[in-house]
């Protein structure tokens, strides 16, 4: 296991599986899994008995996870799905930059 380069509420592309092309908002990382959770993608359908912590049974449809491998962080400059590279700044802090543009992608 890497270290992960996406961090919760960067907006993604996907780049393989049946989501590809699409973009969304990084909702949860799950790091032990080395996958994403990202807002409106990769719907499945759960089927739920009924209980007394959620009340009615019935199929309801959530976001499953996506790899990590198979997202790619959506430079905000360039509007292109990037990789990542490391810069330290003057005062000491390390922010991610686009490879792609050079821009900075942490404020």
């Amino acid at each position: 296991m890497g270290k992960i380069s996406i961090k919760k509420t960067d907006t993604v592309m996907v780049i393989a599986g049946k989501e590809r092309g699409k973009s969304g908002k990084v909702l949860k990382i799950l790091p032990e899994k080395n996958a994403v959770i990202i807002e409106r993608l990769n719907f499945v359908k759960r089927h739920l008995r009924a209980g007394a912590s959620h009340g009615k049974g019935g199929i309801v449809e959530k976001e499953a996870p996506l790899h990590i491998s198979d997202v790619q962080l959506l430079c905000g400059k360039c509007n292109l799905p990037t990789r990542t590279g490391k810069k330290t700044l003057e005062d000491g802090r390390k922010i991610r930059i686009c490879k792609k543009c050079g821009e900075a992608i942490d404020e």
